[in-house]
Order: C-alpha cells, then structure tokens, then sequence
C-alpha cells in the first residue's frame, strides 16, 4: 500500500477539534503570567475533530505490533500481554497512591513488592532481591555494583576484570565498563555454541571479579558444562552474574541459583509479559544469594509480624539506584501473571516456548544454515548466506518477510554467526502461526533463486520503502519538503 505525501498535511483553515472554556481565567490560572506567550503569530494545524481521529486511527493500523502480527524476534522475547495484568494496574487503589505516603497507609502495595520478590526468589533459587532496576542494563548496572562492594569489602582490588562470552548481550560488556571494569571476552566453540572451557581457564586469574553468562545463551544452546563453569570461577574466587534474558525458557525446570549463580536480572517484559518496547516504563528485579544480601540497593521492603516496612538506610547498601520503589505498575502487572499462571503454568510456558523454537528449527534446516546442531532451548540461529552470490542478505530476507505480515526477527546478532538470524517464537503462538512462517520462509528461498530483485527491493506493501536508517536517526526531518 502506497500512503500518499498529503496524508501529513491535513491542516483546513478553519477547522477544530477542540473547544476552550470561554473565561480566559478557567484555562490560564494555573500558569504564572510570565510564563504566557505574547506572540500571536504561531502556526498551528487546523482540523476538525472527526478527521484527526480518523488520522491517529490509520497511523494505528499502519504500525506492526504483536496483538497484529507475529514477530519472531530473538533475543527479545515478545509474547502476549494478558489484558487482566493491564486492568489490575489501572484500579484505582494503586493507581492515585502516592509514592511518599506513609508505610501504614500503603500496606498492600508493600505487601505485592515483598511477595513479588518472594515468589521470584522461589523461582530462581535465590534469597533476596530488589524491584527497583527500571531496566535490564540499570539491573545489570546494580549486579556489577554489589559485586563490586562485594570484593571491595573483602580488601580485593585487584579484581578488576568481568569475562563475557563473544554471544553476550551488549549491555554485558557495557554495563561492565559503566562500573569501571575491564571487559576480557571468552570464546565460544563453533560447533556447539558454548562457552569454550580451556579458553575460560586461561582467563581465569586472582584478576577476575565475575563472569556474565546467560543460559541458555544467545544461540539457544543450554551449556552442558554448567555446574563446572561455576566452579571453575568460584575456585579462582570469582563470582557470577546471571543474565535473566532467556529466563522464559528454563521457567521451573531449573533455577540459576542451583546453577551456582550468585545474582541475577529478570527482565519483567520478556519473561512476565509486561509490555515491550517504546524506550518503557520497565522493570528488571534484581535477585542474589545471601553473601551479596547486604548490598542491594534500597528502599528495602521488609515484613515483621502481619505488616511490612520499608527501609530507607542500610550499612553496605549501594545506596539508592531509582525513585521510590520502581515501575509500580509494571511490578503490578508481573505479579498478576505470575498469580495467572502459578509455578505449573509457568513450567509449562518454559516448555512450549522450547517445542515452538525446535518445531520451527526443525522445519526450516532444509532451506536455510542451520550452523548450531541439536536441540535448541527458546531461540536457535538461522545462516542465512546462501544466496549472497546474488547480493541477498539476511537484511534483505527480513525486508521481504515484512510483505507477507511477519515482523522482522534479530539479525546479525550474534556476531558470530555470519548473516544471522535470531528466531524465537515464544510459547504464545499456535502451530497454524508457525506453519504459515515456515511457508513464508521456504517461499522467500524460492524467490530468492527466481527473482533476486523482488527480495533486494523489498518491502513492497508497507507504507515506507527502504530507509538510510543510520543517516534517518542522526538527520531527523520531520518537514515536509
């Protein structure tokens, strides 16, 4: 569909869409005088109300979005947001509460914080946490920081290293260098996408404060040598930080506390189906073991008896990361899918989220690298190079995909993999949904050996063509010429 030029320019002298009380005091009181603007001569879209409905409504249905489209994203879970969690977050009880009331006054907002913490504790196998990290890299940010008092505590200076697997999650490296770290990257095997274990013990010196890992990792692969990895860095006196991105695919089947980890991040909106996307609000709980306890930052939610507390001061806190107490609407929303679903329920999430990606991988190998063998956990990895020859990509592939009603998946992420694409499916979707991308992706092969052009110039139904995406985020016009 071709959207013509005009449909920005819908200004009608004349029109409104608005009505203002007459009195000039009912809508200027409330702004100090000087803060009024004298000019008259501002030029502003006319138009009437009807019109600008229909304008944002067309806009609305031009956007892909996952209650519209499948996307099989990767590395980003985007699943089904249950509409209950959204109406749970809108009763009034939590929505006007104030975040300086006094405790006794909020009791069953501090009880849902200290319970959330609770059940993911249970669920991860840690003992403590903290809500209040508005975002994964802020948690990862607030784990490196405990770590941090953690050897400082312990007169250890010299560690001054984090490693991080070469199919690490960016944020990885950069919240490492955010808290003054060297960033020493580990290798992972090429044949089976773990982390490769003799170039870990070579790493591993009296210089190493911890290792990011997440696992199952970036290729989908669960690491078979687990319980050794952690060894390997506890026996060097290291510690491990869990990255809770593919949490959604271990959900009661195993805890990275039994793992060995020592502290974590949940990404809420991956994992709890809080919404995804828009630059937030998020929310990333942060859960550890009890020799990193004494560090989390506060305000702490505690229990005494029937009540509950916050705690505003503690000796070795890292001090206060966010304001108040988090998105407490988020938390909110992740709490009632968690009550939805229970620990069964959960488990089962984890399972189907593990069918639907094999499924898929299963189906796609025959037209498509599939460079990581075996079973995959929540995402798998697609080589798609086949056709460069032609000067197809996986960028190009993708583009197409968008034709057919399928958002885009992650590509070229890892960077290990040469022409990547990252697929997940996520346990909401039905085989019916997953069969028609396993025809999408086999007819996008048959096109790309057909008509190499078709798949280079796509897409062709959307409302904007191909972008100079790096020259559109520095150079952003917003001007009609």
């Amino acid at each position: 569909m071709k959207i013509p030029k005009t449909i920005f320019q819908k200004s009608q002298k004349g029109q409104r869409a608005y009505s203002l009380p007459k009195e000039d005091e009912a809508w200027t009181s409330f702004l100090p005088e000087e803060k009024w603007r004298r000019e008259s001569d501002v030029i502003l879209p006319e138009i009437s109300e009807i019109d600008l409905t229909r304008h944002f409504s067309i806009l609305e249905r031009l956007n892909m979005g996952i209650d519209t489209h499948f996307y099989p994203l990767g590395s980003c879970t985007m699943k089904l947001n249950p509409r209950i969690c959204e109406d749970v977050a809108q009763l009034p009880e939590y929505k006007h509460i104030h975040p300086l009331a006094a405790d006794e006054m909020i009791q069953g907002s501090l009880e849902i914080i200290h319970g959330l913490i609770k059940k993911l504790c249970e669920l991860c196998g840690m003992s403590h946490g903290t809500l209040a990290p508005n975002a994964g890299a802020q948690g990862e940010f607030v784990g490196l920081r405990m770590i941090q008092a953690y050897h400082r505590e312990k007169k250890d200076a010299k560690r001054t290293q984090i490693l991080v697997p070469d199919s690490a999650h960016g944020t990885n490296p950069a919240s490492a260098r955010l808290c003054g770290y060297e960033v020493v990257t580990i290798r992972s095997v090429p044949e089976t996408g773990d982390v490769d274990i003799e170039h870990l013990k070579e790493k591993l010196t009296d210089q190493v404060a911890a290792l990011m890992l997440t696992n199952p990792n970036t290729v989908g692969v669960f690491s078979k040598h687990i319980l050794q990895i952690t060894q390997l860095v506890h026996e060097c006196g290291g510690l491990l930080y869990y990255d809770g991105a593919n949490l959604n695919s271990i959900l009661n089947l195993c805890r990275p506390g039994e793992m060995g980890f020592d502290v974590m991040h949940i990404n809420l909106h991956k994992t709890f189906s809080t919404p995804h996307g828009g630059g937030g609000p998020g929310g990333a709980p942060i859960l550890c073991q009890e020799k990193l306890a004494p560090y989390l930052p506060t305000p702490r939610v505690v229990q005494k008896d029937s009540s509950y507390r916050s705690v505003w001061n503690t000796e070795k806190s890292i001090g206060q990361i966010a304001s108040f107490y988090g998105n407490f609407s988020v938390l909110l929303k992740a709490y009632m899918y968690f009550q939805l679903h229970g620990h069964y329920g959960l488990r089962k999430i984890a399972e189907m989220a593990v069918l639907n990606a094999n499924y898929l991988k299963y189906h796609l190998r025959n037209c498509y690298k599939v460079p990581i063998k075996g079973y995959c956990s929540h995402e798998f990895v697609l080589q798609a190079d086949r056709f460069l020859e032609k000067k197809i990509k996986a960028f190009d592939i993708v583009k197409r995909l968008l034709d057919y009603g399928i958002h885009a998946p992650t590509v070229y992420f890892p960077l290990i993999i040469k022409e990547c694409l990252l697929i997940e499916p996520t346990e909401s979707e039905s085989k019916r949904t997953l069969d028609r991308f396993i025809h999408v992706m086999e007819k996008i092969v048959q096109e790309a050996k057909e008509d190499p052009e078709l798949i280079l110039e796509a897409p062709h139904q959307m409302p904007l063509r191909r972008l100079d995406e790096v020259y559109a985020a520095k150079f952003l016009d917003l001007v009609e010429d």
